[in-house]
This record gives C-alpha cells, structure tokens and sequence, in this order.
C-alpha cells in the first residue's frame, strides 16, 4: 500500500502541500488569545435608585431581584452591591459552558417577573440587563495639554466623536467611558429665595415639565372626505429648550396683572455635567478614560489593530489643536509579546533539533527530509484548530513547540530504517530500500501514531475550566501527531527515495564535521557497548527492577508533596493596580489628592512608563464611592526595564508608606482575562446567620484579616470593609409634621430634590438626549445643619423649616453594602508571599478559616480561586484516564493484558524527574507542569513500545524472552536516545525563557524536559527488566492456546 507513495512522489507532494496550503489559510482566521476562554458566562443587572442610600437599596431592590434570580438555570454564584449613589448591581457568575445568550434570556425573564415590585423610581429609571464581557481589552486616555479643555469637556467630546465610532469597530463587545460626566442643564435651586417666594420644589418641577416638551400640533388642510383644500401644511413646535438662556426664562409663577416669577429669579442654571463623582487623570492631566472589552470569539490582536487604525484616523480627521490620546494599556501588550516569544521558542527548538538529528544521522540530505517533514505537520494542525473551534493562544503554542520533538519521530524511524536497509546491502538502490523498510515499518508507525494519540484522545473530552485547556492542549498534540504519522507514510518516504544516496561503505574526503561526526560515533559505540553490559548484569534481576521502580515511586510521592501547587501562575504583564483608600467620608478631592502624590511617587520608580489615577473608581469590584480611587501603573516593556512587576511591586509599597492619610494596595492584572479584576486569591467573608450587625461584620474581618496576615504563605492581604463611615439619621416627628399640615412623602420628595437631585425633563443638544437635573446649590447643602434649615411647603401654602418636625442624630454604616449568595459579606483580597504558591496559600486560609471564626461565619471563594479549590484532585483522574486509555490500546495490541504493564510501569520515572526539576528550578506544579506530565506518558510509553515492540517479535521468532528483551534493548537504543534527547533539545528554549510568561515557558518545558532527561536515561534499563517480567508472565498465561501467533503489528527484521 505505501509503495505507491513512493512510486508517486508528486502525488505525496501534492497531499502535503494541500495540508500546508488550508493550513495558511486557517491560521489567518484563528482567533488569537491569551489563554483558552475558561472565564464564566456573567450577566449584570443595574439598577438606579436616585436619593437612596445603601440599605434602602438592599431592602427595595437588590433582595426581590435576588430572590427571582437565585436558582437561574447554570447558575453558579451571584454576587451583589449597593452604594450611597444610589446605585445597585447584581453579578450572576454562571457555569463554564452555559450559553451566554441563554442565560442572559433566562435572568431578564426572571427580573421583569418581579419589575412591577421595584420601587417607581427605579422603574422609571429602568433596570439594565447586561451579558458581561471579558476582562478590559483597552484603557484609553483622550487628555489635552490646554487647560480650557476640562474633564467635562474630554468626556462629552469622547462619548460624541470617538464612542460610536469605536462600538463599530468589529470585535469590540463593550465600550464606555469611566465616570458620568455628560452634559446635563443643571438647575441649581436657591433654597432662601424660594422661601421668600414661597415657591415649593413641584412647583419648579411642574414649570419644567410643562413648559419644555415637545408637541405634535399635526397638519392643516390634511384630507378629510368632506372638502378639498389646494395645500396642506405641516406645523412645528420648537420642542424642548436647548439652551441655558431657555431655562433660565421658564415662567415658575404668573399673576393676572402681568407680574412673572421666571426660573433665573430662584436658581442658577448651569450647562455644565451630570454627576462630579470620578476624576480621571494621565500624569498629573485631567483626562477622559475610555474602557473597551472584546466581543465572545473575536481576534484580540486584530481588535486592538483595528481600534489603533480607527483611533489614528479620527485624530487626524477631527481632533482639535492641544487634543491627544494615550493608550495607556491594552491587552496586546502582553499577548504579543507573549506569543512573539513562543514563536521564536518554536523556531530556536526546530533549529535544536535539527542539529541533534544531524549529529546523529550524520547525513545533510537525511536532517533535510525532518525539516521539510516536520513544518508540514505542525501548519496542518492549524486547519483542525479551527474546526474544532480552538484558538491560537498560550498553550495551543506550547503544544506546538513540544510537537517538534514528537513529529521529528516519526521522520526519523523511516529515515533509520532507510539506512539500515542500505547500510545492510551497499548496493541496494535508495528506491527499493525504501519500499523494503516501509513495507516492514509502516505498520508499527500506525501503531506508535494510534498509541501516542490515545493519550491525549481521553483527555479531550474533559470539562471545566481545566478540562478546556486540556482539551485545547490534547486536541492540538493528537492533530499534530496523526498529521505526523500521514507526513511519515506519504511524504517522508517519497522523500527519502528522491534526496537520499546509497554512499555506505563508499570512500570520501574527510570535513572537520565528518572527523566530529566520525568521533561522535565512535564514542557512541563504545556508549552501547557498556550499556549492553549493563543490560546482562540488570536485566533478568527482577528485585532490582521493582527495587529501581519503588525507588522513583516514593521519590514521586516525597517531591510531590514538596513542590508547591497552583492553577495558573502570575506573569509579568507590564501592568500594575493601585487600589487607595481613604477615610470613611473622605472627599473625593482629598482621595484624587492622594492619587497625584502617587502619581508623582511613580514617576521616581524605575521601571514605570506612565500612570493614569482614577478618584471615586475602585477597579477590584469596579465600584465607586468618594474615598476609593485606582491608578493603573504603566510599566515599560520587558526589553527596557530592570526589574519585574513584582520587584517594582515591591518598591512601591515601600515608599507608598510615606504617603499619610490612605491605604494604597498594588496588585498585578488577573492571570486570566476573565476571572477577577486583579491577580492573587478572592474570597467572601459570609455572615451565614444574616444577623445584619454591619459593626460585628467589621470586627469579624478585621480580625480575621490579621490572623491572615500572620501566616507565612500569605502577603498583602486586605479588606476595605468598614462600617465607620459617617452618617445622619433622619428622625421624623409625624405628630409634628402633621400638626403643621406637611406631607411625609411631600417633605422627603423635597428633600430628596434639594440634596439628593432630580429630574423630571430632558432635551436633545449634539444630537444626544441630556438630562435636566435639579437639585440646591452646594453652599446649602454643605453640612448636616444646612439641611433642617431648608423648607417645605404645607398644605396651607406656607414654608415649614425641616427643623420644625425633623431632628438628626450621628450614626456609623458603610458605604457600600456587598453580598454574596443572598448574604452579606465583606470582600477579601490577597496574595501568596514569595515563594509560596496559590495553592498553599488557599490552605493557609482555609486553616485560619477554620481555627478563628466566630459561629455564624463562613468563607467562600470567588474568581480563578472558585475554581483552583474545586479542582481537587482532578489532575490525579486526568493522569489515571490517560494511563488507562493507553493500557487498552496497548492490551489490544499485543493481545494481552499483561504484557502493557511493562510500558506502563516505566513510566514512574519519567514523573520523578518531572518532579525534581520543577522542585530544583523554584517552580509550582501548575496546569503547565500537568501538561507536560500528560505528554510525558505518550512520550516515553511510545520508547517503551519501541522496545516491547521489537522484543514480542523476537520472541515470537523464538528467542527467549530474555535474549529478546536484550535484543530488543540494545537494537533500539540509538533511536531513543536521538528521539528523546531532539526532543529535550526543543525544550531548552523554553527552560531559559525571559520576558513576559517566562514562568509557564520555564514550568512546562523543566517538567517536560526534566521527565523525559530521568525517563529516558532510567527508561532504557528498566523497561528490558519489566519486558522479562511480564513478557515471561504473559507467555505463559494465554487466554487462547493457538499453534502460531502473530501480533498485530507488522514484523522488524533484527537489522532495523
């Protein structure tokens, strides 16, 4: 069957350049990411409450939607907030693998069950349902160097000239403006000159909602059926005032004989901004920051491309003189640079193991054939990619660069095997060497291909968030190596017949490389000759094969106790967060006082390019509040700087001590877009009793945030929680109020519109639709007293201060209330200390969470922490599914269950040294270490099989079963050796990785490196022994006694 590729050569050329061809093709389509998508689907669902505090919100919003929405199909948690903003936000996080759009269909069917029992504010103002894109893909910062453009005016000329058009981008899913600065008609009121006039709020609301309106007067001379008319004209309205002088002339109040009372006689009116409740600034310039996310399944590099292009474009159609724009960071940063890293991995580990076969063929024509071959399976792959929906990130690269070793493989047998045909008769012409050795290798080419893909078949089938990168990882490998073995039946072999010369035994002149290769050789025969002996005195002692097996057996169990264990590490990104917090009832100018000192902190760290400071915005729960701020910390790139993100870390929390009057914390960007809004561990303080003691809840964290701290494992960790925050309690007289004829609901309406603002109208201005929003000017509001010195109007139509039935008396509470699966809870965050990995830091507080909390509280976890704790020991099942995977197919084989044992139990050794390199290297046993063990299995299990292989066949030709296991050793010592050790020349690269993601660079190639170094070394001396074993075993206990006995595989000559 295999001749005809070879008497065909153009025809196994053309299935090889159709393979590279829709492999091109498809490499252009692939998405490309930075991890696999593992984030959970989330939906958000906003509500606005205007004047409400954070318990009113709990109360009359946040808990009736909680109650519709818990137990929302797919759900896995929901998680809830309420600000003194009014202001109120529910997060479901559901099940990886949930629809995204479904869900979002099933939460606004349960949230319009309940809608009708929301408050009518709320309602009027509309409850938003949202599906939660990723992480931030862009932080862009439109800043002017001219002081005239203010913050209001960057923000407005954002969400008019740059918003709209940067939502058409394709691929972005999301994009807004931090802050809500538009434009707004700001109807100052003068509370004293109202009282004078005895002018009451609803009166003010009455005279804009009547005056500014639009209106449809309709047309004249329309056609009615009873008379013609000859024209018909339509009649206009000049719809609602636009302009700061039309406001100012609303009539309030109007007597017969002419006297008018206009609005400007009772409030300024102001065209100004909607809300002051964020600054945002670049280096020290006030600046409108402009947050992007990508859509489900788009292209992040191409995203960012086309948002750069369209970003240069509008600046220089439209942007005005003094206006600029920074891109202050964007995920490409890191991506890029990642992946440009894996890429010149992928091309040093192909120039390695080129050079390693070169040493051991010793022939450039034979090192030609794997570099042509190995390309046109690795290019193929990507057309599997994106059929089975597989993106180009992180660790499909990573399965790429360890295939080079695997793929070389396959070229290699057939190249060996040509060899040996013509070394074995010189005068064998290249073509009918070439069919002989296919004819006698081509069935155990099938089998090595069946069996090195049945390791990662199992695997592809997993779920969860660990069960994707697998799948990812495996699907790409068994691609990569089934398109292999096809190369290596088709291509390989047509090649090796065209490019390949029969010079064996033949006379030539001597180069320095073939003195080298010649010395090489010769050293290497004499290797084989001691490993020989060494086989006779090792072989057939079976204590000291179980001996050497219990040896790596225990080893595996001490070292892995030992090597820290984690999830996914934490890079360099290029980025840091800052999280500040000020004093409860800090201003939000003194919080954005404190974001410049940290400003101008930075610019003295080496390392930092630029910082943009964000007051009133906290990024780690992305909620707001007048004394938490965020400065995103701009680091230079990897090439230009120093020292890592942790060491500026680092630096800066140790001059940040020198800043009073905050809490400044630095965090690094989560490991995983997605998951969190910062990298370390996320956990939820739960009050399970629902005592709703808010000052208990503090006390509680505080406590347990300090025992925390203690811990070794532990660094930084942190609550803002606190129940310290100033506040009035209004307490009613009613007797009073009523005595003096007010309304509770008129008086707490009023009051509400004096402090808290209002709007009852809107008008239309760049064609945008702003608000007009009223509220009292900020002298009479500016403390506790000035409110009781404000008034209402009664039912007598006279003004009763709010002093005469209102008094007010200090209280504490929060600022901003949060909950986690309908209870409260205070928000925990942390990292591991150096040294430590995330998994014993999750240790470390479920052993203080145990140990020190009160009766009634309970911890649970949120963000990648959610799901590194329900991991358990899944990387124990996935190992065992892959071993026994491969055991069947192995049983099936060789028509034994006995005889596999001896390819799997080789493989202790392999894991051991796994195990030591990442101990001796510092590295954690994460999901890139677990990779590389599960490869490991196909890796060495296919040297064991090379062996097995070769010593079945020779012992059905009747050699003993130790004489084959020797036979089978010693012929197949050289292609192992040349295999494994182009292999671990691949993952040197990797090993010595710098720059960004050197940690899973260096994690996955050390293991993979380190276990196939101990497995192969070790492999070769006790994968004879295990044969004699259970290959003596086996001969004697058949299932079925028949005459002759062929194994499925075809039959090696002994000189292959």
């Amino acid at each position: 069957m295999f001749s005809k590729f070879i008497q065909r050569p153009v025809l196994s050329i053309v299935i090889s350049l159709v393979i590279v061809f829709l492999g091109v093709l498809a490499i252009s389509y692939l998405p490309v990411t930075q991890f696999p998508t593992i984030s959970p689907p989330k939906v958000n669902i906003t509500a606005e409450y205007p004047g409400a505090n954070n318990e009113l919100l709990i109360k009359s919003v946040i808990i009736p939607l909680e109650r519709a929405l818990n137990g929302v199909p797919g759900m896995k948690y929901i998680a809830s907030d309420a600000g003194n903003d009014g202001e109120a936000s529910i997060q479901v996080v559901f099940n990886l693998g949930t629809d995204p759009n479904q869900a979002s269909l099933n939460v606004q069917n349960r949230v319009a069950a309940v809608t009708n029992k929301l408050p009518p504010l709320v309602i009027r103002e509309g409850v938003k349902i949202t599906r939660e894109e990723s992480n931030m893909l862009m932080y862009i910062n439109l800043y002017s160097k001219d002081p005239k453009m203010n913050q209001n005016f960057l923000y407005n000329y954002a969400d008019i000239n740059l918003l709209s058009e940067l939502k058409r981008v394709d691929g972005v899913g999301f994009a807004d403006i931090l802050g809500d600065r538009d434009y707004a008609m700001r109807i100052w009121l003068k509370p004293d000159r109202m009282q004078a006039y005895k002018i009451s709020v609803d009166e003010v609301m009455n005279a804009l909602e009547g005056q500014s309106l639009e209106a449809s007067p309709g047309k004249t001379g329309e056609s009615s059926g009873k008379r013609s008319q000859a024209f018909e004209y339509v009649l206009k309205y000049s719809g609602r005032f636009s302009t700061k002088e039309g406001y100012e002339n609303i009539v309030v109040r109007a007597t017969p004989n002419g006297q008018l009372l206009r609005l400007k006689d009772v409030a300024d009116v102001d065209f100004s901004a909607s809300a002051y409740n964020l600054y945002s600034t670049l280096n020290g310039k006030a600046s409108a920051a402009i947050v992007l996310k990508q859509s489900y399944g788009s292209n992040a590099s191409q995203v960012i491309k086309d948002v750069k292009a369209k970003m240069a474009e509008i600046k220089s159609a439209s942007f005005p003189k003094g206006l600029d724009y920074e891109i202050s960071y964007d995920v490409s940063k890191f991506l890029d640079a990642s992946i440009e890293k894996v890429i010149h991995t992928l091309v040093e580990a192909f120039i390695l193991v080129g050079l390693v076969v070169f040493l051991f063929l010793g022939d450039w024509r034979s090192t030609l054939i794997p570099a042509i071959a190995v390309p046109v399976s690795l290019i193929g792959t990507f057309v599997f990619m994106q059929f089975f929906g597989i993106t180009l990130n992180l660790i499909t690269l990573f399965a790429l660069v360890l295939a080079i070793g695997v793929v070389v493989d396959d070229a290699i047998v057939v190249i060996e095997a040509v060899h040996a045909k013509m070394e074995h008769d010189r005068h064998l012409s290249v073509l009918k060497a070439t069919q002989q050795a296919m004819k006698e290798i081509g069935g155990a080419i099938i089998a090595i291909t069946f069996l090195m893909a049945s390791v990662f078949i199992p695997v592809a089938f997993m779920s969860g968030p660990v069960g994707i990168f697998y799948r990812q990882f495996s699907i790409t490998m068994a691609t990569a190596i089934i398109l292999s073995g096809i190369v290596a039946l088709t291509l390989t072999p047509a090649l090796c017949a065209i490019m390949l010369k029969n010079n064996h035994g033949s006379k030539k002149r001597k180069t320095p490389i073939d003195r080298f290769l010649d010395g090489f050789n010769n050293g290497f025969a004499k290797l084989s000759g001691k490993y020989e002996l060494v086989l006779t005195k090792v072989v057939s002692r079976r204590i000291l094969t179980f001996g050497i097996l219990v040896a790596f057996c225990l080893g595996i169990w001490g070292l892995s106790g030992s090597v820290p264990s984690g999830f996914i590490p934490n890079e360099d990104q290029g980025m840091v967060y800052a999280i500040i917090q000020t004093p409860p009832g800090s201003t939000l100018e003194r919080t954005d006082q404190i974001a410049e000192k940290l400003q101008k902190m930075c610019e003295d760290i080496d390392g930092v390019k630029s910082v943009s400071s964000l007051a009133g915005y906290e990024i780690l729960t992305e909620g707001t509040g007048s004394n938490s701020g965020t400065c995103l910390i701009n680091l230079k790139d990897w090439s230009e700087r120093k020292h890592s993100a942790q060491e500026i870390i680092q630096e800066l929390e140790e001059k940040s001590k020198s800043i009073p009057g905050a809490a400044i914390e630095f965090f690094q960007p989560p490991a995983v877009p997605g998951y969190g809004a910062a990298g370390g561990f996320e956990l939820r303080l739960l009050d399970k009793a629902g005592s709703g003691d808010y000052k208990k809840m503090e006390t509680v964290a505080n406590d347990f945030v300090r025992e925390l701290n203690k811990r070794k494992e532990l660094s930084s960790v942190f609550t803002f929680y606190s129940a310290s925050f100033p506040q009035y309690m209004l307490d009613v007289d009613n007797d009073l109020a009523q005595q003096k004829g007010v309304s509770i609901d008129n008086a707490m309406n009023t009051m509400s519109t004096f402090v808290g603002s209002d709007y009852e109208t809107s008008f239309i201005k760049y064609d945008r639709q702003y608000k007009v929003i009223v509220q009292a000017l900020p002298q009479y509001r500016a403390l506790p007293e000035d409110i009781l010195k404000l008034s209402v109007k009664n039912n007598r139509d006279e003004m009763v201060p709010f002093s005469a039935f209102i008094k007010m008396r200090r209280v504490y509470g929060l600022s901003e209330i949060t909950r986690h699966n309908m209870y409260n809870a205070s928000e925990i965050s942390g990292q591991a200390a150096p040294g430590y990995s995330s998994g014993e830091a999750i240790k470390a507080i479920t052993e203080v969470a145990q140990k020190t909390l009160p009766r009634g509280f309970g911890i649970d976890w949120a963000g990648i922490s959610k799901d590194e704790v329900s991991r358990g020991n899944e990387a124990i099942y996935i190992f065992l599914i892959c071993l026994g995977f491969v055991y069947l197919v192995l049983a099936a084989q060789y028509e034994s269950f006995i005889l596999p044992l001896s390819v799997i139990l080789s493989l202790p050794a392999g894991i051991f040294g796994a195990f030591l390199f990442l101990k001796l290297l510092g590295l954690e046993n994460n999901i890139y270490a677990q990779v590389a063990m599960v490869m490991l299995i196909g890796l060495l299990g296919k040297n064991a099989v090379l062996i097995v292989e070769f010593a079945t066949q020779r012992h059905a030709q009747g050699a003993s079963v130790l004489k084959a296991a020797m036979e089978g050793a010693s012929v197949r010592f050289r292609p192992i050796l040349m295999t494994s050790f182009a292999f671990i020349a691949g993952l040197i690269p990797l090993m010595i990785a710098t720059g960004p993601g050197k940690i899973g660079n260096r994690t996955i190639g050390s293991a993979a490196a380190g276990g196939m170094l101990f497995g192969t070394i070790f492999g070769v001396i006790v994968i004879p022994g295990l044969y004699y074993i259970f290959g003596s075993i086996a001969a004697k206990h058949k299932l079925i006694k028949i005459e002759e006995e062929h194994p499925l595989t075809e039959e090696i000559e002994n000189n292959v």
